[in-house]
């Protein structure tokens, strides 16, 4: 005899029923997305009233200090949980060494100072900690014999981090992939008595050709020229990896651990999710961006709808926290 299905059979079973109406398939579902679940990546340039489209990325700019302000204080007006900040440093600014991350009067803290004095605690102010924006190489740290040397480079990081949190971040983002960087920041912040300020880790970061635009928008591209960064970021074909960078990051202190890029990863933030019991966030990146926004105004695809369709994507596969450009499009929408 036939064991009865758990999930029933038809015809006594119509799944259909419970579609048929906005009311019913609005009480089943099971995945939902609200303007908190967002965080707002915004470039920052020096000038004042100042905002520089991005070719690579329509409808994005690189904007000055007092506008940033402005973005921090429409965020949060549409209920978004953060801002996330990105330097686009001078050229004569750059070194080998990225000393500049260590300025208190660099981009960075002087937009971190500005929101912080314009939303208070109503908004969280994710920093990037990485070199990237301050190396002439382009590179996430300090390059010695042709390798990025991985210890000095989180020497230079934890003081990057200290500087960041007195400006008033109140989330550090490690995005350099360097081993035992997450422990190290932590320590550091500690001892400064920063031990309010989170870090939300780029754990599972992979080397992948959807950076393009992004590298354009902070100026790095050009910095580093054909090089790659393979042998800090992880490889595209692993899986399992992720969940050791993952783990390491955890024991080391991270209170939130982010998969980059996005959409082309939701089986690793699915595992993670699966296997930890830890925030996690997701980064749909610059070149994700470009693709949707490309074929949205070529007439591939209705914007709304693709953008919206891969954030609930984002959300099922177990984000709590999205990283996107379309931040505050998304807001305007759910509102």
């Amino acid at each position: 005899m036939q064991t009865p299905s758990p999930y029933g059979s038809f015809p006594n079973t119509r799944l259909r029923r419970m579609r048929r109406w906005p009311w019913s398939r609005t009480m089943v579902q099971e995945t939902h997305l609200t303007p908190a679940n967002l965080i707002w990546p915004i470039f920052v340039k020096e000038g004042s009233g100042s905002a520089e489209p991005i070719a690579s990325m329509p409808g994005v700019e690189r904007v000055s200090v007092d506008l940033a302000v402005e973005h921090a204080a429409e965020a949060v007006e549409l209920g978004i949980s953060c801002i996330a900040i990105f330097p686009v440093t001078p050229a004569h600014l750059k070194s080998d060494d990225g000393r500049h991350s260590l300025d208190p009067d660099n981009l960075i803290c002087r937009a971190t100072k500005g929101i912080r004095d314009r939303c208070g605690d109503s908004l969280g102010i994710v920093c990037d900690v990485a070199l990237d924006p301050y190396t002439t190489h382009g590179h996430d740290g300090v390059v010695i014999d042709n390798d990025v040397a991985n210890d000095i480079t989180v020497d230079i990081l934890c003081g990057q981090a200290i500087n960041q949190a007195r400006a008033g971040c109140t989330v550090i983002a490690p995005s350099d992939m360097m081993d035992g960087r997450i422990g190290r920041i932590r320590k550091a912040l500690d001892a400064e008595g920063f031990t309010h300020v989170a870090i939300m880790s780029y754990a599972a970061k992979y080397a992948s050709a959807f950076y393009g635009p992004f590298r354009d928008a902070v100026g790095s591209a050009k910095n580093l020229g054909g090089a790659t960064k393979k042998t800090y970021q992880m490889d595209p074909c692993n899986t399992d990896e992720a969940l050791r960078e993952v783990a390491l990051d955890i024991d080391e202190g991270a209170d939130i651990v982010m998969v980059k890029p996005g959409m082309p990863y939701l089986d690793i933030v699915r595992r993670l999710h699966d296997n930890f019991s830890l925030p996690i966030a997701v980064y749909q990146v610059s070149g994700e961006y470009a693709m949707l926004k490309l074929a949205s105004q070529a007439g591939s695809l209705d914007e709304r709808t693709a953008v919206m369709e891969s954030m609930i994507a984002f959300r099922r596969a177990g984000a709590c926290s999205i990283l996107t450009y379309f931040a505050k499009r998304v807001a305007q929408w759910l509102q």
